[in-house]
Protein backbone atom coordinates (compact mmCIF):
# COMPACT_ATOMS: atom_id res chain seq x y z
CA UNK A 1 0.00 0.00 0.00
CA UNK A 2 2.96 2.50 0.41
CA UNK A 3 3.18 3.13 -3.38
CA UNK A 4 -0.01 5.16 -3.14
CA UNK A 5 2.45 7.65 -2.13
CA UNK A 6 5.52 7.04 -4.03
CA UNK A 7 5.55 10.49 -6.43
CA UNK A 8 7.37 9.50 -10.02
CA UNK A 9 8.38 13.26 -9.39
CA UNK A 10 11.92 11.89 -8.49
CA UNK A 11 12.41 10.71 -12.04
CA UNK A 12 11.94 13.84 -14.57
CA UNK A 13 11.55 17.60 -14.10
CA UNK A 14 8.08 17.31 -16.02
CA UNK A 15 5.40 14.78 -15.91
CA UNK A 16 3.91 12.96 -19.12
CA UNK A 17 1.28 15.42 -19.48
CA UNK A 18 3.98 18.45 -19.65
CA UNK A 19 3.34 19.54 -16.19
CA UNK A 20 5.73 20.82 -13.92
CA UNK A 21 6.70 18.30 -11.11
CA UNK A 22 6.69 20.69 -8.87
CA UNK A 23 3.08 21.31 -9.49
CA UNK A 24 2.17 17.55 -8.94
CA UNK A 25 4.12 17.65 -5.56
CA UNK A 26 1.65 20.70 -4.65
CA UNK A 27 -1.45 18.64 -5.40
CA UNK A 28 -0.18 15.60 -3.99
CA UNK A 29 -0.20 17.35 -0.77
CA UNK A 30 -3.03 19.25 -0.67
CA UNK A 31 -4.98 16.24 -1.46
CA UNK A 32 -3.11 14.72 2.34
CA UNK A 33 -4.25 17.77 3.80
CA UNK A 34 -7.66 17.28 2.74
CA UNK A 35 -7.85 14.18 4.31
CA UNK A 36 -6.44 14.74 7.48
CA UNK A 37 -3.06 13.40 6.84
CA UNK A 38 -0.16 16.18 6.72
CA UNK A 39 -3.19 18.94 8.58
CA UNK A 40 -1.20 18.92 11.79
CA UNK A 41 2.33 18.06 10.07
CA UNK A 42 2.97 20.09 7.22
CA UNK A 43 1.94 24.09 6.80
CA UNK A 44 0.00 25.28 3.48
CA UNK A 45 2.42 25.61 0.56
CA UNK A 46 2.32 28.40 -0.92
CA UNK A 47 2.72 28.86 -4.74
CA UNK A 48 6.59 30.27 -5.69
CA UNK A 49 7.26 31.99 -8.69
CA UNK A 50 9.89 29.13 -9.50
CA UNK A 51 10.12 25.76 -9.64
CA UNK A 52 13.73 25.51 -8.09
CA UNK A 53 12.20 27.74 -5.03
CA UNK A 54 9.38 25.18 -4.51
CA UNK A 55 11.36 21.97 -4.60
CA UNK A 56 13.61 23.48 -1.79
CA UNK A 57 10.96 24.28 0.32
CA UNK A 58 9.20 20.65 -0.21
CA UNK A 59 12.85 18.99 0.97
CA UNK A 60 12.98 21.31 3.89
CA UNK A 61 9.24 20.25 5.33
CA UNK A 62 10.99 16.84 5.67
CA UNK A 63 13.65 18.03 7.08
CA UNK A 64 17.25 16.69 6.23
CA UNK A 65 18.16 13.48 4.35
CA UNK A 66 17.94 9.88 6.37
CA UNK A 67 18.39 6.65 5.66
CA UNK A 68 15.79 5.13 3.28
CA UNK A 69 14.88 2.29 5.15
CA UNK A 70 12.37 2.63 7.80
CA UNK A 71 10.29 -0.12 9.54
CA UNK A 72 7.10 0.53 11.91
CA UNK A 73 5.88 -2.12 14.01
CA UNK A 74 2.53 -2.64 16.39
CA UNK A 75 1.35 -4.92 19.46
CA UNK A 76 -2.21 -5.00 20.12
CA UNK A 77 -4.61 -7.09 21.78
CA UNK A 78 -7.91 -7.31 20.17
CA UNK A 79 -11.53 -8.35 20.77
CA UNK A 80 -11.37 -11.10 17.75
CA UNK A 81 -10.37 -14.27 17.13
CA UNK A 82 -6.42 -15.37 15.26
CA UNK A 83 -8.78 -17.28 12.67
CA UNK A 84 -11.10 -14.14 12.49
CA UNK A 85 -8.29 -11.99 11.99
CA UNK A 86 -6.24 -14.27 9.73
CA UNK A 87 -8.97 -14.41 7.33
CA UNK A 88 -9.50 -10.72 7.08
CA UNK A 89 -5.57 -10.16 6.44
CA UNK A 90 -5.58 -13.25 4.32
CA UNK A 91 -8.05 -12.11 2.07
CA UNK A 92 -5.81 -10.25 -0.29
CA UNK A 93 -8.51 -9.90 -2.84
CA UNK A 94 -10.55 -8.34 -1.21
CA UNK A 95 -8.62 -5.32 -0.03
CA UNK A 96 -10.02 -3.36 -3.01
CA UNK A 97 -12.30 -2.89 -0.92
CA UNK A 98 -11.40 -1.51 2.41
CA UNK A 99 -8.01 -1.20 2.04
CA UNK A 100 -7.22 3.10 2.50
CA UNK A 101 -6.38 4.05 -1.37
CA UNK A 102 -6.50 0.17 -3.02
CA UNK A 103 -7.72 0.65 -6.19
CA UNK A 104 -7.26 -2.91 -7.16
CA UNK A 105 -6.05 -6.33 -5.65
CA UNK A 106 -5.97 -9.51 -7.88
CA UNK A 107 -4.67 -12.78 -6.88
CA UNK A 108 -3.11 -14.30 -10.23
CA UNK A 109 -2.53 -17.25 -8.35
CA UNK A 110 -2.77 -19.42 -5.13
CA UNK A 111 -1.85 -22.77 -3.28
CA UNK A 112 -1.48 -23.67 -0.23
CA UNK A 113 0.57 -21.76 1.86
CA UNK A 114 1.35 -19.49 -0.62
CA UNK A 115 -0.77 -16.54 -2.92
CA UNK A 116 0.72 -13.83 -5.75
CA UNK A 117 -1.07 -10.84 -6.26
CA UNK A 118 -1.18 -7.60 -8.36
CA UNK A 119 -1.78 -4.44 -6.19
CA UNK A 120 -2.96 -1.18 -7.92
CA UNK A 121 -2.76 2.37 -5.13
CA UNK A 122 -3.02 5.89 -5.06
CA UNK A 123 -5.14 8.18 -6.31
CA UNK A 124 -5.78 10.14 -9.45
CA UNK A 125 -3.50 11.08 -11.22
CA UNK A 126 -1.03 8.93 -8.66
CA UNK A 127 -1.00 5.55 -9.61
CA UNK A 128 1.47 2.45 -8.75
CA UNK A 129 0.92 -1.18 -9.08
CA UNK A 130 3.58 -3.64 -7.86
CA UNK A 131 3.35 -7.55 -7.47
CA UNK A 132 3.29 -8.60 -3.82
CA UNK A 133 4.12 -12.29 -2.89
CA UNK A 134 2.29 -13.78 0.43
CA UNK A 135 3.16 -16.40 2.20
CA UNK A 136 -0.04 -18.01 4.32
CA UNK A 137 0.00 -19.92 7.54
CA UNK A 138 -3.38 -20.37 9.04
CA UNK A 139 -3.90 -19.21 11.63
CA UNK A 140 -0.88 -17.74 12.70
CA UNK A 141 0.88 -15.90 9.44
CA UNK A 142 0.49 -13.71 7.13
CA UNK A 143 3.61 -12.25 5.29
CA UNK A 144 3.94 -10.44 2.27
CA UNK A 145 6.89 -9.24 0.20
CA UNK A 146 7.11 -7.37 -2.77
CA UNK A 147 9.21 -8.44 -5.92
CA UNK A 148 8.90 -6.10 -8.89
CA UNK A 149 11.80 -4.00 -7.39
CA UNK A 150 10.59 -1.30 -9.64
CA UNK A 151 9.53 1.80 -6.23
CA UNK A 152 11.30 0.02 -3.73
CA UNK A 153 14.42 -1.65 -2.71
CA UNK A 154 12.87 -3.75 -0.24
CA UNK A 155 9.01 -3.98 1.18
CA UNK A 156 7.90 -6.92 3.42
CA UNK A 157 4.84 -6.88 5.82
CA UNK A 158 4.08 -9.09 8.67
CA UNK A 159 1.37 -10.04 10.34
CA UNK A 160 1.33 -12.69 13.20
CA UNK A 161 -1.55 -13.65 15.07
CA UNK A 162 -0.99 -15.76 19.03
CA UNK A 163 -3.47 -16.28 21.45
CA UNK A 164 -4.73 -13.36 24.03
CA UNK A 165 -6.06 -12.71 26.93
CA UNK A 166 -6.54 -16.04 29.32
CA UNK A 167 -10.36 -16.46 30.02
CA UNK A 168 -11.49 -14.63 26.74
CA UNK A 169 -11.28 -17.04 23.86
CA UNK A 170 -12.13 -14.57 21.21
CA UNK A 171 -9.31 -12.67 21.79
CA UNK A 172 -5.65 -12.37 20.15
CA UNK A 173 -2.19 -10.67 19.90
CA UNK A 174 -1.72 -9.00 16.69
CA UNK A 175 2.07 -8.08 15.80
CA UNK A 176 2.07 -6.37 12.38
CA UNK A 177 5.42 -4.63 11.39
CA UNK A 178 6.44 -3.10 8.10
CA UNK A 179 9.77 -2.67 7.00
CA UNK A 180 10.14 -0.89 3.53
CA UNK A 181 13.69 0.88 1.38
CA UNK A 182 12.54 3.12 -1.17
CA UNK A 183 15.22 3.86 -4.58
CA UNK A 184 14.15 7.41 -4.32
CA UNK A 185 15.45 10.17 -1.75
CA UNK A 186 12.37 12.15 -2.12
CA UNK A 187 9.74 9.10 -1.83
CA UNK A 188 11.85 8.48 1.66
CA UNK A 189 11.34 11.62 2.60
CA UNK A 190 7.37 11.71 1.66
CA UNK A 191 7.69 8.89 4.26
CA UNK A 192 9.09 10.80 6.66
CA UNK A 193 6.57 13.21 6.97
CA UNK A 194 3.36 11.20 6.93
CA UNK A 195 4.10 7.48 6.89
CA UNK A 196 3.06 6.59 10.44
CA UNK A 197 -0.59 8.15 9.60
CA UNK A 198 -1.12 6.19 6.77
CA UNK A 199 0.13 3.30 8.33
CA UNK A 200 -2.34 3.87 11.72
CA UNK A 201 -5.45 4.30 9.23
CA UNK A 202 -4.39 1.15 7.64
CA UNK A 203 -4.43 -1.19 10.43
CA UNK A 204 -6.69 0.19 11.52
CA UNK A 205 -9.06 -0.52 8.28
CA UNK A 206 -8.32 -4.34 8.76
CA UNK A 207 -9.70 -4.16 12.04
CA UNK A 208 -12.99 -2.16 10.96
CA UNK A 209 -12.86 -5.07 8.20
CA UNK A 210 -13.27 -7.83 11.07
CA UNK A 211 -16.27 -5.77 12.85
CA UNK A 212 -18.48 -5.87 9.37
CA UNK A 213 -17.71 -9.56 8.78
CA UNK A 214 -17.75 -11.09 12.75
CA UNK A 215 -20.04 -8.17 14.18
CA UNK A 216 -18.78 -6.48 17.40
CA UNK A 217 -15.42 -7.54 18.91
CA UNK A 218 -15.31 -9.19 22.62
CA UNK A 219 -15.25 -6.65 25.57
CA UNK A 220 -11.69 -6.54 26.56
CA UNK A 221 -11.26 -5.02 30.28
CA UNK A 222 -9.41 -1.82 30.53
CA UNK A 223 -6.61 -2.81 32.45
CA UNK A 224 -5.89 -6.30 30.19
CA UNK A 225 -5.35 -4.06 27.05
CA UNK A 226 -2.23 -4.05 25.26
CA UNK A 227 -0.65 -1.83 22.80
CA UNK A 228 2.78 -1.15 21.67
CA UNK A 229 3.87 0.99 19.13
CA UNK A 230 7.66 1.28 17.45
CA UNK A 231 8.78 3.16 14.24
CA UNK A 232 12.50 3.70 13.08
Amino acid sequence: MLSAFCVKCAHSPRDRMGAPVSSRILKMCRYLASCGILMNRVPMLKTPRHCHAQQRNFFNIAGPLINKKKEYSERRVIGFSMLEMYNVVSGVADYKHFVPWCKKSDVISKRSGYAKAQLEVGFPPIVERYTSVVTLVRPHLVKASCTDGRLFNHLETNWRFSPGVPGYPRTCTVDFSISFEFRSLLHSQLATVFFDEVVKQMVAAFERRAKKLYGPETNIPRELMLHEVHHT
